[in-house]
């Protein structure tokens, strides 16, 4: 098991990473307002269902995606924090109170994963414009501060699979409106409002965590596809795929966690 001291490794960035971090997240905000201007959908904080039938192909899977999650869920040191995968997250993702298991990033399979959950990985295979999918996993008690999404090229969406009896204590907060989720139900939101996350229960709570490209018109589709093919070339999208790497390894044979941001 990794100590505290060798956790804070991983969130140690260089001046000129953080740099390029803070430069590049200010660019993307920049383009919100175009972004917004040439989208198909409102631009506001939660979505609607109908302009994304994908949802339906999601609720109707979702029992199978839970067991195979469960199975995920008997290995949790094969879990990593959001932050071991991508540093840029240790502001809001703090020791073992949030994990990820990743299928895919920035449309990059995570091949290891998908093999431990063949019947999630073919749902996902099966919905057009995904761009990222994990289970998300948040332990009992956990608060993830307000923060702010990169971009409005993506919709973001969660799809409830293990969520606390006491329901109403666990919700998210996108602007001024919160949400509580229900098994087996998919919400959409635009993650560029503030937004934040409490689970004040004793039980924890997982969503299948997905981004769908925004639906925009001619010039919006095509700003948006150049948008992230920049961000893949970026630190911001290297570094998770880079760490993902350990996670593949049993924890014997783990690289150094020095080595882990690149």
């Amino acid at each position: 098991m990794k100590t505290e001291a060798a956790d804070s490794k991983t969130r140690k960035r260089s001046p000129l990473h953080q740099l390029v971090h803070v430069s590049g997240k200010n660019l993307l905000r920049s383009l919100w307002a175009f972004q917004g201007k040439h989208s198909k959908i409102p631009v506001s904080p939660f979505l609607f269902a109908e302009d994304f039938p994908q949802l339906a192909t999601l609720e109707a899977n979702w029992r199978e995606i839970r067991r195979e999650l469960d199975e995920v869920l008997k290995r949790p040191d094969d879990i990593p924090a959001f932050h071991d995968l991508s540093p840029d997250q240790s502001r809001i993702s703090k020791g073992r109170q949030w994990t990820t298991f990743a299928f895919l990033m920035l449309g990059e399979r995570i091949d290891y994963n998908r093999e431990r959950c063949p019947h999630t990985a073919a749902v996902l295979d099966a919905l057009p414009g995904l761009q990222n999918a994990w289970f998300s996993i948040l332990a009992p008690g956990t608060k993830i501060p307000p923060h702010r999404g990169p971009t409005r090229a993506l919709v973001r969406c969660h799809l409830a699979l293990e969520v606390p009896k006491d329901r109403e204590r666990c919700w998210i907060r996108v602007d001024d409106q919160r949400y509580s989720w229900t098994e087996g139900k998919a919400v959409l939101f635009d993650d560029t409002y503030e937004h934040e996350v409490h689970n004040d229960t004793p039980d924890r709570r997982v969503v299948l965590f997905l981004d769908f490209d925004r639906p925009m018109d001619a010039v919006g589709t095509a700003a948006n596809q150049a948008l992230l093919g920049l961000i893949k070339l970026s630190p911001y999208f290297k570094a998770p795929i880079k760490n993902i790497a350990l996670w593949k390894k049993p924890i014997g044979e783990r690289v150094d966690l020095d080595n882990l941001v690149g």
